[in-house]
């Protein structure tokens, strides 16, 4: 199967997941037993399978082959390269390949100048007027060359330009841009560049982004902040001709291997095809491969059975002509394989388990409902029953008997509401703590600090205490979040004691995912801003800058994060409870009206036990649907997309 082939199978079992979710959202509508916050959680759920997208990063310095890459292994189709590939740079900013439903080809670029602004790249996108924006024409590939061609575009500014947009300066171009004789530097013409391709792959949610070389990406730290440690797939490509050279190990070591998520980070040892000179045999070809692979694993510290050499030139050529020979050769298929089998299972791993929580949670809800309601049903056929040839005494008695259970139902009733009251208190507190109005407050402190600080101590101090002031806000998060599972877990034992209802412990939540979301965002600022080096030559204004539009931006996106998911937890958390209370309510009410009709008239008897049978069967034949439901969405949940090795903790990485 090859790679397309297989993100067509993973599109069809996300589509498949998707329609058995609306299959139980629709049901639980028509047959009221869902609720407005059911509703909510399963349309939030199949929005969040519509939107699912699969990120494949390509890093590199330049000159290693990384667009030729890029072209052999999702572009071949077209007969030619798309994305430029020619010797020197060809990608000079971030560059995204994706597609969206409803969007038109084109390719938007954002000038360089923006970096002066203090909104990131992710607010950016949502202001269209800072974009240039060309249309292409898709079904042209000499004309989507030349469209493409644009992200390599640069432009020369004064050396204080440059600086001030961000960019390291070095006069002998080791550690940054070289200056020209005449003091001007070559910096990129654009910031960052998006590419709406309607491409098979594209189309079924991947998204590829292409990186440039080390003075680049050191430009644009919210590419290293979020963008690359949120890919699920990494590869890093080497060139066979060069080795692991110094600029590719500092890639390698700040930007891929960075201690973060360490699983789908892929090293591709590219060119190989430079060894087939015609003089030596294939047993000699692959025993230089082979001493080349060893050497690139003991250089980068990976195991050396992780490490795949391939030909991206040749495999692109190969499947342009049809060649399988050649296409073998290139060992372009060995990579795809090992990127699918690595990607593509994680990835539903993840949606499997969010979904499969998701819906068992709703799907149990509904299941007790619907028990209650079927015991309910079964309680007034036992009471009725025993009234067979019995006195009006006895219907009063049962009346009254019924009466006293609501009171006492009313009563606790109280103590329910006076939950409902404090439970508001401590969710509106929980929001606070976790909130953005909080987190706007705590960064306009860290501006002012930074703002008065008159030394790089200073600077340094003003960081490090947002962290630390995000780190109390989660813990204060934290403790309400336990007060409320306690409050909540003792009303729910209380009401399962004294009135019989059928309630298990409430789901718990915890903030560790951002805690550990804080403490990588920690880790990349002390690698790319908090060092002495950084503090000492960059100026407090550029300095600034770059904290806020990456830091806090991200800081930013983690919260709105976790704000949602503790919305989330927070709905779900009452729902049980608040639905069985109704449903109690709603039984009580039913069984003292049939009470009164009974008691009211004699003939009344047995038809309501008629209508109560009925009510039996219609309730068990609904278990019955919700248990088919259930399995629907468990057998589309468990189809496999791609067959990977079990019990497989390693970390991949292929060597290109």
């Amino acid at each position: 199967m090859t790679l397309a082939e297989q993100f067509s199978a993973y599109s069809r079992w996300r589509g498949e997941t998707i329609e058995a979710i609306l299959r139980l959202r629709n049901w639980l509508n028509r047959n009221d037993v869902g609720d407005v916050q059911a509703d909510q959680r399963l349309q939030y759920l199949i929005e969040r399978l519509r939107a699912d997208k699969l990120t494949v990063a390509f890093v590199a310095e330049f000159s290693r082959g990384k667009s030729e890459l890029i072209n052999a292994i999702f572009f071949s189709e077209y007969g030619d390269r798309i994305l430029p590939s020619s010797a020197g740079r060809t990608t000079m900013c971030p560059t995204e390949l994706q597609w969206s439903p409803g969007a038109k080809p084109e390719l938007r670029l954002l000038p360089i100048g923006t970096r002066v602004r203090t909104e990131p790249v992710s607010e950016l996108k949502n202001m269209t007027e800072q974009w240039i924006v060309a249309p292409l024409e898709a079904d042209s590939v000499v004309r989507l060359q030349t469209a493409l061609a644009r992200v390599g575009e640069v432009t020369r500014v004064p050396e204080e330009e440059a600086v001030r947009l961000g960019f390291k300066i070095d006069p002998v171009g080791a550690d940054g841009l070289k200056p020209g004789n005449d003091g001007m530097v070559e910096i990129p013409s654009w910031r960052h560049a998006v590419i709406q391709l309607p491409h098979p792959l594209l189309e079924q949610g991947l998204v590829v982004l292409d990186t440039p070389g080390l003075n680049a990406i050191g430009a644009e730290p919210e590419l290293t902040l979020s963008l690359l440690p949120n890919a699920h797939a990494v590869l890093f490509i080497l060139a066979a001709d060069t080795g692991v050279t110094l600029s590719d190990m500092t890639v390698w070591r700040e930007y891929v291997n960075t201690g973060t998520r360490q699983k789908g980070r892929m090293v591709v040892l590219n060119k190989i095809d430079g060894l087939w000179d015609g003089l030596r045999d294939e047993e000699s070809i692959s025993a230089e491969i082979g001493r080349q692979v060893c050497s690139v694993a003991e250089t980068l510290d990976i195991d050396m059975k992780l490490v795949f050499p391939v030909s991206a030139q040749k495999g692109l050529v190969a499947r342009v002509n049809g060649d399988r020979e050649l296409l073998e050769k290139s060992r372009l298929p060995s990579l795809e394989r090992a990127l699918s089998e690595d990607l593509l299972p994680a990835s539903q791993e993840i949606v499997r388990d969010n979904t499969l929580g998701e819906t068992r949670d709703l799907i149990h809800q509904a299941e007790v409902l619907l028990q209650a309601r079927l015991e309910g049903v079964r309680e007034q056929l036992r009471e009725l029953a025993s009234l067979h040839g019995k006195n009006r005494g006895v219907v009063e008695y049962m009346m009254y008997k019924i009466r006293v259970e609501k009171d006492e139902f009313e009563q606790g009733l109280k103590k329910y509401y006076a939950v409902r009251s404090v439970f508001s208190g401590l969710s509106n507190q929980l929001l606070a703590h976790l909130g953005l109005d909080t987190l706007r407050a705590e960064t306009h402190k860290v501006r002012e600090a930074m703002t008065e600080a008159r030394f790089s101590s200073g600077l340094r101090e003003a960081m490090q205490d947002f962290f630390v002031r995000m780190r109390t806000n989660l813990g204060l998060a934290e403790s309400d979040i336990g007060e409320i599972y306690r409050m909540l877990d003792t009303m729910y034992k209380r009401f399962s004691i004294e009135h019989g209802l059928k309630l298990t412990a409430p789901e718990t939540f915890s903030t560790r995912n951002c805690e550990a979301e804080i403490n990588r965002l920690e880790n990349a600022f002390n690698r790319q801003i908090n060092t002495t080096l950084t503090l000492v030559t960059t100026e407090k204004g550029v300095l600034m800058q770059k904290f806020f539009e990456t830091v806090a931006a991200q800081a930013r996106r983690i919260f709105e994060v976790v704000n949602r998911d503790v919305e989330q937890w927070l709905r779900a958390v009452m729902a049980p409870l608040e639905i069985q209370v109704r449903e109690y309510q709603l039984q009580l009410k039913r069984r003292l009206e049939s009470a009164k009709r009974i008691h009211q008239a004699t003939d009344t008897l047995e038809n309501r036990v008629e209508e109560l049978k009925q009510s039996e069967l219609a309730s068990a034949a609904l278990i019955e649907e919700l248990a088919d439901l259930q399995s629907g969405i468990r057998r589309a949940l468990e189809g496999a997309v791609v067959k990977s090795e079990k019990n497989n903790n390693r970390r991949l990485v292929v060597v290109a």
